[in-house]
This record gives C-alpha cells, structure tokens and sequence, in this order.
C-alpha cells in the first residue's frame, strides 16, 4: 500500500540533475548502474513507491533485484494502464505525493509538468527511439507488434507474406483473433499506406476475414496458444513469446508495418523520495534489470542484451519500423479511428 503525502512540492529538475551528474564518476562495488554517494542518498530517503502495469510474476523479482542491490525498500502498486493514468490524474488534483516512478506504456500521455525531467547515465546504451527528446520519460522494454499463429493450426509456408495475402484467405474466418482497441496497430498501418489505402486495406480485412474479438493483448496471445484461434493479423511480440516459452505452440513473424512502442518510466515531479526514484529509473535502462526482463520474454532496449530467445528480434527482418509515442489527445484521436475501422457497426 502507498503512503499518501498532502501539499505540493515540486523538485528542482536542476538540482537533482546536479546532485546526480556529481556523482558519475564513482561507481559503487558491484553496481555499474548506480555510486556509492547515490546508493546512500537514496537509501536515507527510506522507501520507493512504484506505480506499474506489469504483472507481479515479472515485477516482484525485479525490484527484489533492486532492494537488495540499493538498500531501497520498494512499494509496488500495480494496475491497468487506464487506472494508473487515472490514479495519477486524481492525486495530482488532490496535491497528493503518493508515488515516486511509474512503469507503464502510457507514461508519455501523462500532463508534461507531472514528470520530472532527468538525465540518466545508463541512457547512451539504449536505443535511441527510447529516449524522450524532453526526457521525462525513458524506454524500459521494446514492444514490437506482429502477426502470431498457432502452429499446430497453420504451418508457415501458408504465412502470409504482407497484410494484402491476407485477404486470399477467406477460410480462416471465425479463426482469426483480434484485439479491437490496437490502436498502436492500426496508426503504424496509416503511417506506411497512407490514410486512404490503410483504410481501404483494414476494411477488407475485416469483411474478408471477420475478425473475432478478444479483450486484451494477453489474453489474445494466450487464446492463439491455446488454439482458440488459428492467427491474429497483430500482436505485442514480446506477449506471444512469453506464451510460447510457457510451452504452447505458437509463433511470430515480421511483416511491414511493424509498430514500435515502449514500457516507459518517468519521475513524477512531486516525488517523496526523488533520489531512490533517479537512482532505481537508471537501474530500469541497466544490464542487469534489463537481463533480468527477458526471462519472460520481454524484448531489451539495450542492444548489449540478449533476448529471450536469442532471435527473437532478428527473426522478424528488415521491416519498416513505425514508432508509435501517441499524447493524450492522439490517442483518443487513434482510438475513434480504431474503433470505426475495427468494430463497423
């Protein structure tokens, strides 16, 4: 349970940036992410409260990882991105200091003045798409979106090749899952056709093949495994490997466009414990936390890790990469073009 603060303070950016850049050259035993001067400041603040959309299973080792390397003592919070974004918004009109970071895929919709915007040393080793020009929010996992299959279902020489191949296969209607809100997916097919061909394309689809839907990403990703559904012409890439890790047979490949966005962290700008938030934001973007996600097949935005599986990003290609970082405003915009072209009435 997070500790609720009333009253309004706000950090200086400049003087958490000067405390933390002071403290680059000397790197504490054992810990490449973070200093001794910073492990200290941040273990005298006390505590840690974590806002994240990530499962438990996936999150409670990765800050376990963090406590026992910082000293830090870490609250995790966890819900949907919806009621974080929610959450956030009702404390910060009641001036409430109740958390400190946020992990989640929506942190760039967030108003610009709750986070604080900060300079993280372990940032020059991460691509660079995960980097918010403003740096207020910073890539913590790669999520890629392609086509999935069952593999027991359909074999991969009947994959089609572009999204256009799937309109050859009027057999698979009632086989095909999909989740109605990708929005993600759906913005990164106007960016690479255009607006008029995109549409065209996506009503197609969706008379030609009928697409079931399934609320969710997971819940998609896990119905394919299962052999509820035969393929989905999009999906979080890192969510059908962690089904298949799991066992179940079912598999990817890469296909243009291919959507791009991130697990992002930011600071928020009233933090209780601005110092552990800096401190546990740099060891997110750092070899070892993000070692530590791939073990259930999150993808690393760190090209000096490996992925779990080892190909499991060079397998989808060449592909033209459309890098999708929607604000509030895009992505209801997006969301009411998702649902005319997803859910026709």
């Amino acid at each position: 349970m997070s500790r609720l603060e009333s009253g309004f303070v706000k950090i200086s950016a400049l003087a958490l940036a000067g405390w933390a850049l002071a403290a680059a050259p000397a790197a504490a035993q054992g810990v490449a992410w973070a200093t001794a001067e910073q492990l200290a400041a941040a273990k005298a603040e006390g505590a840690l409260t974590v806002y994240g959309s990530m499962n438990e299973q996936e999150a409670l080792p990765l800050w376990k990882m963090f406590e026992d390397k910082s000293g830090v003592k870490v609250s995790y919070i966890r819900s949907s991105d919806t009621g974080l974004m929610s959450r956030i918004a009702l404390e910060a009109r009641a001036q409430q200091r109740s958390w400190d970071i946020v992990v989640t895929t929506a942190v760039s919709k967030l108003p610009q003045e709750f986070l604080l915007p900060i300079d993280l040393p372990e940032a020059k080793s991460i691509i660079p798409q995960a980097v918010d020009p403003a740096k207020r929010w910073y890539g913590v996992y790669a999520n890629y979106n392609s086509p999935a299959y069952n593999t027991n279902l359909i074999k991969a020489d009947q994959l089609p090749k572009t999204y256009e191949d799937f309109l050859k296969h009027p057999e698979w209607v009632g086989k095909v899952g999909m989740d109605p809100n990708d929005s993600q997916w759906v913005y990164s097919m106007f960016q690479h056709y255009g607006e008029e061909k995109a549409r065209k394309l996506i009503t197609d689809l969706v008379k030609t093949l009928k697409p079931v839907p399934v609320d969710g990403h997971l819940a998609l990703a896990r119905a394919i495994g299962l052999g509820e559904y035969a393929i989905t012409l999009n999906n979080y890439t890192n969510l059908t490997i962690n089904v298949k890790l799991s066992g179940s047979p079912t598999d990817y490949w890469g296909m243009d466009p291919m959507a791009l966005f991130f697990g992002q962290l930011g600071i928020s700008a009233r933090a209780a414990h601005p110092k552990a938030a800096l401190v546990a934001a740099n060891f997110l973007i750092s070899k070892d936390a993000q070692t530590q996600l791939t073990t259930a097949g999150r993808l690393p935005v760190r090209p000096d890790v490996t992925p779990n599986p080892a190909d499991a990003i060079t397998k989808l290609g060449d592909r033209k990469i459309i890098t999708v970082v929607l604000s509030n405003d895009d992505e209801k915009k997006w969301g009411k073009i998702t649902q005319e072209l997803l859910n026709p009435k």
